[in-house]
């Protein structure tokens, strides 16, 4: 019998010092057990390692900023699926997520499959949200505030006290240690992703990331759990290890069911010094440390894209304890006519 063979579509292409999930996500469909696959990648700048890396994408385009709006996006789409007969799509970023979720029943129109989270789900789990969302899920989350005016760090600071977290809407977090350093991050923040700045009290602790895959019925088909074991300037891991925490799965399980998450996501947790687990952050997608969980055994965009495609992938048992990724950097060398060829045309 003959194995379905899907074309497949990833964003994320940006392999850098703090890089998007795409390169990570297309080795694990390469190495997929149930389908063969043509991988489209799908780039917002000529410069993203991934469109040049060998063994990746089989043809990359150029595909419109999010701030250009969903109409352009869906002409992209139109173009490139033309040319390719897309299967699936999946996207990669926290700032893309919205416009791919208002395209998600245009794009089933033309037969390409997605597998999202709900717009409720993403609109909780954001970070201006994640204290009203502990409450409502009994999950453990430190205490915040989204502000949108410097003058509301001196009023927050009683409460929340120094260190103290200063996080941007879509990404990027800081650790400021007196008041100059708030300031000066809350001005970075804001020329970067705007307003809110959410602050955020510091936990004290270590910390762990899970990712994982929920399938909408309140099924965990995936979890993995990891200890960061370095972490760069700008807070990513660029190391870890799988661990077997039975209490931050167990977490993870009540997450998914008690939400009825639907698709890939990433829980960033503090284990504080006596011992309890603090929900920092929700990422709504699958996170750049995801050929982990590939390694010990769970394929989680394997899994996503049978979901995708309408089947019931069995859940995952276990997984390996005690592997390691470590990231790393090298030099590709591009020929320039690849580069401006791809700049040019908006295809390679």
């Amino acid at each position: 019998m003959s194995r379905s063979r899907y074309t497949i579509a990833v964003t994320g292409l940006n392999a850098i010092d703090s890089p998007g999930p795409g390169v990570a996500v297309i080795r694990g469909l390469r190495e997929a057990k149930a389908f063969d696959v043509r991988i489209v990648g799908l780039a917002y700048e000529s410069l993203e390692p991934g469109v040049y890396m060998p063994g990746i994408a089989d043809r990359t385009y150029l595909i419109p900023y999010p701030s250009a709006g969903i109409e352009a996006l869906m002409e992209r789409l139109e173009a490139i699926n033309r040319e390719e007969k897309l299967d699936v799509i999946i996207p990669n970023f926290d700032a893309e997520l919205y416009s791919f979720m208002k395209l998600e029943q245009n794009l089933a129109g033309m037969g390409i499959h997605m597998f999202l989270p709900t717009f409720s789900q993403f609109e909780e789990r954001h970070k201006v949200n994640l204290p009203e969302f502990g409450k409502k899920y009994g999950i453990d989350v430190p205490a915040g505030v989204a502000i949108t005016d410097p003058a509301e760090l001196f009023k927050h600071q009683k409460e929340l006290d120094f260190p103290m977290m200063i996080k941007g809407k879509w990404y990027d977090a800081y650790i400021a240690y007196n008041m100059e350093q708030a300031r000066n991050y809350y001005n970075k923040i804001t020329a970067k992703w705007g307003l809110p700045v959410i602050l955020q009290q510091f936990v004290h602790g270590t910390e762990y990331n899970v990712t994982g895959l929920g399938d909408g019925d309140g099924n965990t088909i995936a979890a993995v759990a990891m200890r960061k074991q370095y972490i760069t300037d700008k807070g990513k891991a660029w190391a870890g290890i799988s661990i077997d925490d039975r209490q931050l799965l167990d977490l993870t399980r009540h997450f998914v069911s008690s939400t009825r998450w639907r698709g890939g996501f990433e829980l960033e947790m503090m284990k504080s010094n006596d011992g309890r687990y603090f929900l920092m952050e929700i990422n709504p997608r699958i996170p750049a440390w995801v050929y982990l969980a590939v390694g010990v055994g769970q394929n989680i965009p394997e899994a996503l894209t049978l979901l995708a495609m309408g089947e019931k992938p069995a859940p995952f048992g276990q997984y390996d304890v005690g592997k390691l990724f470590i990231r790393y950097s090298w030099d590709l060398i591009v020929d320039r006519n690849d580069f401006e060829n791809f700049s040019v045309t908006g295809s390679l």
